[in-house]
């Protein structure tokens, strides 16, 4: 979490001591429980725009529904300092502490699992400044590290075949050294890599990837990439909606033996 939040977090720390009431009922007055608020207060979750709106809501009297109020406009602002945008430090947050990443992917292989090669060619096409691609490519690698650290996180990646055909700005070797990135990561313990292979026809999923995390207390959060920006999922109603298109995506997917020898046979095919 950078400086900027931890200033926020401490604000809401100090806002709720100086009404005098504890995690429980503060909770309460805004719609969170108890352990939301604390896992907050302490740096475990970080402060979302919904939550910093819902202590506007509750407090301040200047309330806006479109601006918020006090807390909503700190987070709002303060979340420009850092390099990042707010969603994708809210996101890589929850990413870095899941206890579990189901991750579906129908165009691009996920960037948890791209090479510093490919990651570049597709940021690469002349829509973002040479520093910004730098930047985020960077950002990427880093968020890697999730995998390989002591206590890595568990993934399962639901891939269509697509991903692995589809050539690179037309560099076949990218793809190649790709694909054998991917098998060397399906060969982890904790790590699995399941394709959808032609025979599935038009499924649901198709209409775009997202992620869903399992976090330390049993819920659940999910993250939508769209063209411009990403969207971070907490709504209860959408994140069942995602888990059940989840399930229908993975019964597709081949089993883990089968999807690991269809990637080692479509890397053949990339010299």
């Amino acid at each position: 979490m950078g400086s900027a939040m931890k200033y926020v977090v401490m604000e809401f720390r100090l806002f709720r001591i100086s009404l005098g009431l504890g995690q429980e009922d503060f909770g309460r007055a805004i719609g969170y429980s108890a352990s939301h608020v604390s896992a907050v207060e302490t740096g475990g979750r970080p402060p979302t725009a919904d939550y910093a709106m819902a202590v506007d809501r509750s407090y301040d009297p200047a309330f806006d529904k479109t601006d918020g109020g006090r807390f909503a406009r700190m987070v709002r602002e303060l979340s420009k300092i850092d390099n990042d945008p707010a969603w994708l430090r809210e996101w890589g947050e929850w990413e870095s502490e899941a206890r579990l990443l189901r991750w579906y992917e129908p165009a691009y292989v996920p960037g948890i699992l791209q090479t510093e090669a490919y990651a570049r060619a597709t940021l690469a096409d002349g829509l973002l400044a040479p520093d910004e691609v730098e930047h985020r490519v960077t950002s990427r690698l880093e968020r890697q590290r999730i995998l390989t650290q002591d206590n890595p996180v568990p993934l399962v990646a639901v891939l269509d075949v697509m991903v692995l055909r589809r050539q690179i700005n037309g560099h076949p070797g990218v793809m190649r050294e790709q694909l054998d990135h991917i098998v060397k990561m399906a060969e982890l313990p904790h790590v699995q890599i399941l394709v959808v292979t032609e025979e599935a026809g038009v499924y649901p999923g198709l209409q775009g990837g997202f992620i869903l995390a399992t976090l330390p207390d049993g819920s659940v959060v999910a993250y939508l990439d769209h063209q411009v920006d990403a969207q971070v999922v907490t709504q209860p109603d959408r994140l069942a909606t995602l888990q059940r298109i989840w399930e229908v995506v993975r019964g597709e997917a081949l089993s883990r033996r089968q999807s690991l020898d269809r990637i080692k046979e479509v890397a053949q095919t990339w010299k």
